[in-house]
């Protein structure tokens, strides 16, 4: 019957102003002041509220085996807990084992998702091998529909890849106009210094920082960034944590590396005095690359206001307590990952655009737009405009909370925002038009989301 959102005030990544946006066969057909809803029309009073376009997360691990367990969320609640939190869209990593088929790891995540996600969702795809068979298959997963992939320089032994695996990575890359992304560590440093730790009998969870310092993750950066230079094609820099690695980074784009910049929310707000919190606590703070010293904070702020940051993702990995203490006597075999995916949009505008840091269209623009540019979504999603898809956050700044693990969606028995005032909510959530949040709670279809298929020519 279509939807009909009034009186609003649209905020996209380059205007601001006040209109009506009429929905219907899941996209956007008109957006004027006064439309007249037709019978039957089911309308959202957005008076006083903002209207942004569906948000984005770039970087997402739901279904994620890890350390001989498995990720607490299942797509069903954690695209749940997205939508109660803004986000419509987001991209979660298909990773093979290196003895895997990649093919076989697509039809994995999609097997999972297919039926049971509530928002839409597209895929990365991990290459944790390169050769002929698997660029054979690789071919077919962009054939899919899949056409960004992520590398791992880390985890040496499991899914970390060689040098010659990178460069023929990005060979491939550059021929099929594919986007790499990078996690970006030195693994024969971090291996050798858990070592030393390890001897030296530094086990709990504030020794994670020291066996992976900014250094380790510059020198990965550098080396990532020095070997697109040599190829001349584009990267993505997952998860950035420190100044080192973003001077790096910079470095780079200076002689002209095609390199975009992703961090996260957690890096932003966190620091990795929580990670040496005592009685273990910690632990619930261990991720790679780990949190950083609180100076690190100003300076990814500004970089994202700026545009030396292009987006802002989660990284959500979501692991619980129990699972957490199977590395109480060892901090290398606690399961890695902070669960971020429902707070990131309210944490975001709360100590972004509320306090001075981010202005309110480069917020869209770093959770939402630029995602769906940089990955070829856009403008199908990332906007709000005629023929897009008609997803669409109306958010209350009025409404005043503190974030809870009593109240949250996602699957996990911790808050790593635990007691953090936000401002705002989301009023209502669509995605292609269904409308299914209100008033920050789950109220729509389970199911009804869909793979998003792209294709290749990064850009």
């Amino acid at each position: 019957m279509g939807l009909l959102i009034k009186n609003g005030q649209i905020v996209t990544s380059d205007s601001t102003y006040v209109a009506d946006i009429w929905c219907e066969n899941e996209t956007i057909t008109r957006i004027e002041k006064n439309i007249k809803p037709p019978k039957g029309a089911e309308v959202v009073d957005a008076t006083g509220k903002l209207v942004f376009p569906g948000f984005i997360d770039p970087h997402t691990h739901i279904f994620l085996p890890f350390m001989g367990t498995f990720a607490k969320d299942t797509f069903e609640s954690a695209t749940i807990a997205a939508l109660c939190g803004g986000t419509t869209t987001l991209f979660d990593f298909a990773i093979p084992g290196r003895k895997e088929d990649p093919v076989k790891a697509l039809e994995t995540w999609q097997g999972k998702a297919n039926g049971t996600v509530c928002s839409d969702y597209a895929l990365h795809l991990c290459i944790t091998r390169f050769d002929a068979e698997v660029e054979k298959q690789l071919r077919e997963v962009i054939a899919r529909g899949v056409t960004s992939f992520k590398i791992f320089l880390a985890y040496k032994g499991s899914l970390g890849i060689d040098d010659c695996e990178l460069y023929n990575t990005l060979r491939f890359a550059k021929e099929t106009g594919t986007l790499i992304s990078a996690h970006c560590e030195n693994a024969d440093m971090v291996g050798e210094m858990q070592k030393a730790l390890l001897a030296a009998k530094k086990l709990g969870p504030e020794y994670h920082h020291d066996s992976r310092p900014p250094l380790v993750e510059a020198d990965g950066t550098r080396h990532f960034c020095n070997m697109a230079e040599l190829l001349d094609v584009p990267i993505y820099i997952v998860h950035l944590s420190c100044a080192e690695a973003l001077r790096e980074a910079c470095d780079a784009k200076l002689r002209g590396v095609k390199v975009r910049i992703e961090t996260l929310i957690t890096y932003l707000l966190l620091d990795k005095t929580y990670a040496e919190r005592p009685n273990f606590e910690g632990a619930k703070y261990v991720m790679s690359p780990p949190l950083r010293d609180k100076k690190n904070q100003p300076i990814l702020w500004n970089a994202l206001e700026s545009g030396l940051i292009s987006t802002v993702g989660t990284d959500h990995a979501p692991f619980d307590t129990t699972q957490k203490s199977m590395g109480k006597d060892n901090f290398c075999l606690i399961p890695n990952g902070i669960p971020a995916l429902e707070d990131r949009v309210r944490m975001l505008y709360t100590y972004g655009v509320c306090q001075g840091r981010l202005g309110i269209n480069r917020f869209v623009e770093v959770a939402s737009t630029e995602v769906a540019k940089i990955f070829g979504l856009f403008p199908r999603k990332g906007t709000i405009q005629i023929g897009s898809d008609a997803d669409l956050v109306v958010y209350d700044p009025a409404y005043s909370s503190t974030i809870s693990a009593k109240t949250h969606h996602i699957n996990v028995d911790y808050n790593p925002f635990e007691g953090f005032a936000v401002k705002g909510r989301c009023a209502a959530v669509t995605v292609r038009g269904h409308i299914q949040v209100r008033d920050g709670e789950f109220v729509g279809q389970k199911g009804i989301g869909q793979f998003l298929k792209r294709e290749a020519g990064v850009k």
